[in-house]
């Protein structure tokens, strides 16, 4: 008996796939990830995401620049280490999956339902939006590949792409001024 080849088994899989979706009345444009990411539960706002998550694996990515993460002593206790460079997973690892945290975490940006501090709804459709979030997963995926080359150079530079990352949606959608106009405006365009 012959096996089917590869080529031929891709097709037989997008064609069901293809079944499927008019099956169950997917609307055109609509992928199974999105709308699995539309069924997920939110839990935190986005002020509490970019301070639970992001900040501090930023934090480990931009400390790399100035301090070699293999020379980063281990804690007592590794295992309860609040400082992921001296963690158990420390070191250079730290900044590998800090990196990687960042261009993961980028998708919790994109999930329907989540409000800004103010209560606004994250503009998760808007275009620049999409942007923003992409150029946060690039940036992370930028210093992974850097991390792993343990040059602190590197780091130094794509340290600037996380930065600008971050800084070009601050600028549309985290206003300056006093803290209380700050809050009002935010995820405002």
């Amino acid at each position: 008996m012959r096996k089917p080849s590869g080529i031929s088994v891709t097709r037989s899989f997008a064609s069901g796939l293809a079944l499927l979706a008019v099956a169950v009345q997917i609307p055109a444009g609509v992928s199974a990830q999105s709308s699995q990411v539309a069924a997920t539960p939110v839990h935190a706002t986005l002020n509490q995401v970019m301070r639970g998550v992001q900040f501090p694996l930023s934090n480990v990515v931009f400390s790399s620049q100035g301090n070699d993460p293999a020379a980063v002593k281990q804690d007592a206790r590794p295992s309860a280490a609040t400082d992921l460079l001296a963690s158990v997973f420390g070191g250079w690892q730290a900044v590998e999956n800090s990196s990687l945290g960042l261009a993961e975490s980028a998708t919790l940006l994109t999930i329907p339902g989540r409000k800004c501090a103010n209560g606004v709804a994250v503009p998760v459709q808007n275009a620049d939006w999409i942007r923003f979030v992409q150029g946060l997963r690039d940036a992370g995926e930028a210093a992974y590949r850097a991390a792993q080359s343990k040059n602190q150079d590197k780091m130094l530079e794509v340290s600037e792409q996380v930065a600008a990352s971050c800084s070009n949606c601050h600028q549309v959608y985290r206003k300056a001024g006093t803290q209380a106009d700050a809050l009002v405006n935010r995820c405002k365009p």
